[in-house]
């Protein structure tokens, strides 16, 4: 039971990336799922995350209008699509299972049980 994080990489000032989340050995769609991160030095933030049932999703405001989270049931898999990036995105991005929640009760991204290794995003100037 693992979640396996890619796309990660070095990207400049505005550019673009597409973050997937893949799990493996339990059905992704049964679960919320969200992305964090945790820059150098920095505590762990959360970035986004999606419910299970309704499509309910929650932003952090430094995501908001850039970021998009997404899922494919049918791959097993969340996205985390990332444009206008800049250096202060800069991290390792981890997807977790979370909570789930719904329009009706949305109380955030609450992490689970299950986190992926990570992959890093760099953006230079």
């Amino acid at each position: 039971v693992k979640l396996v994080e890619s796309g990660g990489g070095l990207v400049q000032s505005g550019g673009s990336l597409r973050l997937s989340c893949t799990a493996s050995g339990f059905d992704l769609p049964y679960y919320a799922v969200g992305w964090f991160r945790q820059a150098p030095g920095k505590e762990r933030e959360e970035v986004s995350c999606i419910s299970m049932s309704d499509g309910t999703t929650n932003y952090a405001d430094s995501a908001k209008g850039r970021f998009t989270i997404s899922r494919d049931d049918a791959k097993n898999s969340v996205y985390l699509q990332m444009d206008n990036l800049k250096p202060e995105d800069t991290a390792v991005y981890y997807c977790a299972t979370v909570m789930n929640f719904n329009r009706e009760a949305n109380w955030g991204c609450i992490p689970a049980d299950t986190w992926g290794q990570g992959t890093l995003v760099t953006v230079s100037l």
